[in-house]
């Protein structure tokens, strides 16, 4: 019987120690089987039996000696002990990097070769690994059967209720060893473990940009293909990715689930509720390795990096202009299609981007975050505190690439460059003189009011 599965006995106890799958036993083979007594399934060999009763005993004979965590199998123990070790036996032969698993390196070449083995036979749609094609499966079938004793909502997934919990309960046992920070996800902690390793394992084939998650990467591609499959079933606006549209439905419902335990202001992002909470704390844990410069939040960082660089990845295929950002070019659309989607509940004017609103809505209640914490005073705007800043500083990183000329402001320098280009864009609409700055028109008009 045995002979029929394995070579030798060596690679017999290989299969049996490695047992994830359970070989049941076809029906017309008419050999020896090995019965499950409280399901009735049957298996060619006793040790897949045994190891199948202990789903059912809930039975977890092999036991860490480190941490006295227990399993059902030998070869997930040793998997296990890996955590402890920090041994990484499998090593991915194109990019050398290494996995305690074999199955994680498998999953991981497929980064390399493009492959998609996993097609859902609903849509079609490909996945890298099988877990993917699984929670991708629950969107046809909507089926939601763990439900969050707090709040009530329902998750196609145990795992996916747990992580959920987490929010209401404050639970992070996932712990950074660089820098002690601790987190509710395991993936989580992997992808913030590459703030400190700078490990960006991911690269994009029609570019070479790199990123530090798969995720990342598969945004990062529909700047180039312009896909955007999540669609909003309010505004039938569209999204490149999930957590996009997540975020935009919020802006119908008014949920701000994420509320900072210092000052009590809540936010519809949790990555808002974390940057906000650094205006607090004064933690800066971003810092551009070019300048030294440090930021409170990664985005920041990357905008600010191309300024060394020059970078303008996104294009405008309307005017054809150019943005560092993704978010610049999103508002920068709006003026070609006049869309204001954000609406002040207080006096109905409405703003292209959500930003300007927020800005908007503090000249009704006053609110003036941003402190200057050399002066006292403070700012409706974290510009604003940065400009005023440099009246403390003397700072002046803005320079004329025409006479070198050194500017605390990017307004400062545009109207000095007006001196070099000649270019006079107020114009008077009474008698025709044009300006190079605004204030100047203004006061010309005075003379036409006398």
């Amino acid at each position: 019987m045995e002979s029929e599965l394995c070579e030798d006995n060596m690679k017999c106890k290989m299969l049996t120690e490695s047992l994830d799958f359970i070989e049941e036993v076809p029906k017309d083979r008419g050999k020896t089987s090995h019965n499950c007594d409280i399901c009735k399934k049957s298996f060619t060999r006793k040790e897949s039996l045994t190891i199948h009763r202990r789903i059912h005993t809930g039975e977890k004979p092999y036991r860490c000696d480190i941490c006295g965590k227990s399993f059902s199998q030998s070869h997930h123990l040793t998997k296990h002990k890996r955590v402890h070790t920090g041994e990484k036996p499998y090593r991915c032969d194109i990019c050398g990097q290494s996995f305690s698993v074999g199955s994680t390196l498998t999953k991981h070449k497929h980064i390399h070769t493009g492959e998609k083995p996993f097609h859902c036979d609903v849509c079609g749609h490909a996945f890298s690994i099988q877990n993917n094609l699984t929670k991708h499966k629950h969107i046809h079938t909507r089926e939601r059967p763990y439900q969050c004793d707090f709040c009530c909502k329902s998750f196609s997934k145990i795992s996916m209720l747990t992580k959920h919990k987490r929010i209401h309960t404050g639970g992070k046992p996932y712990q950074c060893d660089f820098c002690g920070k601790s987190f509710s996800k395991n993936s989580t902690l992997t992808k913030h473990r590459r703030i400190h390793t700078r490990e960006r394992p991911y690269r994009c084939i029609t570019c070479g940009q790199s990123f530090s998650s798969g995720s990342s990467l598969t945004k990062h591609k529909r700047v180039h293909t312009g896909e955007k499959p999540f669609h909003c079933d309010l505004c039938d606006r569209s999204f490149s990715g999930r957590f996009s549209l997540t975020t935009h439905r919020r802006i119908h419902t008014g949920e701000r689930p994420y509320r900072c335990d210092i000052c009590g202001k809540s936010f519809c992002r949790n990555d808002h509720l974390t940057a906000h909470r650094r205006i607090h704390t004064g933690e800066r844990p971003y810092q551009c390795d070019i300048c030294g410069q440090s930021f409170s939040v990664r985005s920041s960082l990357n905008k600010h990096k191309r300024t060394h660089t020059g970078e303008r990845p996104y294009q405008c295929a309307i005017c054809g202009r150019l943005f560092s950002e993704g978010s610049s070019l999103t508002k920068h659309k709006r003026i070609h299609t006049g869309e204001k989607p954000f609406c002040c509940d207080i006096c109905g004017l409405s703003f292209s981007s959500g930003f300007l609103l927020t800005t908007h809505k503090r000249t009704h209640t006053g609110e003036k975050p941003f402190r200057c914490d050399t002066c006292g005073k403070s700012f409706s705007r974290n510009q604003h505190l940065t400009r005023h800043k440099r009246v403390h500083t003397g700072e002046k990183p803005i320079h004329c690439d025409i006479c070198g000329q050194s500017f605390s402001v990017g307004s400062s320098l545009t109207n000095h460059k007006r001196i070099h280009t000649g270019e006079r864009p107020y114009r008077c609409d009474t008698c025709g003189k044009s300006f190079s700055r605004n204030d100047c028109l203004n006061e010309h008009k005075r003379i036409h009011k006398r």
